[in-house]
This record gives structure tokens, sequence and C-alpha cells, in this order.
């Protein structure tokens, strides 16, 4: 188990935890809310279950749900239209699920945050160098070369 599949874990356990308890409990609208929101629940959790699992087909899921999932909300509030006219409004609890999916969302951004931070360190060279004479770096002096001879690369990539 590593970070990603950690903090996956704690979006659904928290964002998923409370829609299912508004969902079990809640008054007719509360529901249709709660429905709603684990759609935004489950869409950050699967993506971050993508990277932590490195499996693309996760992200495609996700989006697949960020699409269908209002839509299914304005599916079940066409069909309970009479009956949500009816119920009177709460939602105290609704409320307090949808802080609780900010704080799940702002913790995913500050992750992805730090990520994209250190792979623009690693892949495009930005932040400060490293400190000279440290052992940072390697030159390779001391590595076996793994081919006989040298490789030529695509021919698209020849200079004549």
């Amino acid at each position: 188990m590593n970070g990603w599949t950690t903090a996956a874990a704690v979006v659904f356990a928290g964002g998923l935890g409370a829609c299912v308890w508004g969902v079990a409990t809640g008054t007719l609208r509360r529901r249709v809310v709660a429905q709603n929101l684990a759609t935004s629940a489950a869409c950050p959790g699967l993506l971050l279950l993508a990277q932590g699992y490195g499996r693309p087909a996760y992200v495609d899921l996700a989006l697949v749900l960020a699409l269908l999932g209002p839509v299914g909300t304005l599916v079940f509030a066409r069909l309970l239209a009479d009956d949500l006219a009816t119920d009177p409004p709460g939602g105290r609890t609704s409320a307090r699920a949808a802080a609780g999916l900010g704080a799940a969302v702002v913790l995913v951004l500050c992750v992805a945050g730090a990520v994209l931070r250190v792979g623009a360190r690693v892949f495009l060279g930005l932040g400060p160098p490293p400190p000279e004479g440290s052992s940072y770096e390697t030159t390779g002096a001391g590595e076996r070369p793994e081919t006989r001879r040298r490789l030529g690369g695509p021919c698209t990539m020849s200079v004549r």
C-alpha cells in the first residue's frame, strides 16, 4: 500500500461513507443529494487508485462516472419530482458531507501538487541545483557497458 492508495482509502471511507449514511437514513431530498455526492466522491478516489496501481483504465472509469453521475441525478429528480416537491427541505447532514468531501478534495489537490512539483524538478530541471561536491550525482565511471557495440537509433533520428 502506497500513499496513493492510502489517500484513496481515506476518500472512499470519508466521502462514500457519509453518502451511504445519507442515502440510508435521510429524507428523500437528502437521498438524492447524497447520490449525487457519491459520484463526486468516487471520482477522486478512482483517480487516486489509478495513480496508486498504475492502471490507466481507472482514469477512464472515473471520467465516465464524472459524466454519468449528474445525468443519474437528473433522472432521479425527474422520476421523483412529485415526491421531492412534497418533501420538506432539510440538509444539515448533507452540508457536513459536502464539507467533508471538500476537505478530501483539498487533500487530493495538495498531494497532486506535490507530485507535480517533484515531476517538474525531475523531468524539467526546475528547482535549485544540487550542492557542489555532493554525492547526489554519479559519473558512471565504474559501470560496465550493457552492449558490446553502439546501438543505432531509429532512422528518423540520424543526422547526415
